[in-house]
C-alpha cells in the first residue's frame, strides 16, 4: 500500500510543519515563553527532513503536499483553535486532497 504511505507521510509532515509555526505564533502573538522556539525549530527541522522521505521528484512531492497542508490546517482550525470548519471548508480541503491524489497516484509513462 504505497498510498497509503504516501498520505500517511504527507499528513505527518504537514504537522510538523504546523507546529513548527505555530510554536512562533505563540511566542509572538500571544506572549509565551521565548522557549517555544526551540521545539519549533525541532519541529520544522523534522518537517524538511520527512518531505525528504518521498521517492518521487521534489517539485511533484511540494505541489502534492501542499494539497494535503490545506486539509492539515483545516483539521488544525477544529482541534486547535475550536472554530468548526464550514461546509466550504471541508469542500476545499476534499478538492485540495483530489489534486494531491491526481499529482501523486496518476499512472505515468515510464
Amino acid at each position: 500500500m504505497p498510498e497509503l504511505k504516501t498520505v500517511s507521510l504527507f499528513f505527518l509532515t504537514a504537522l510538523a510543519e504546523i507546529v513548527g509555526c505555530y510554536l512562533p505564533y505563540l511566542w509572538l502573538r500571544e506572549g509565551k515563553s521565548i522557549w517555544l522556539l526551540v521545539p519549533a525549530v525541532l519541529s520544522l527541522a523534522a518537517f524538511a527532513w520527512l518531505l525528504s522521505l518521498h521517492p518521487q521528484a521534489a517539485g511533484r512531492v511540494y505541489a502534492a503536499y501542499g494539497g494535503v497542508y490545506v486539509c492539515m490546517a483545516i483539521l488544525w482550525l477544529w482541534a486547535v483553535d475550536g472554530i468548526r470548519p464550514t461546509v466550504w471548508d471541508f469542500m476545499g480541503s476534499g478538492v485540495a486532497l483530489l489534486g494531491m491524489a491526481i499529482i501523486m497516484f496518476a499512472p505515468r509513462g515510464a
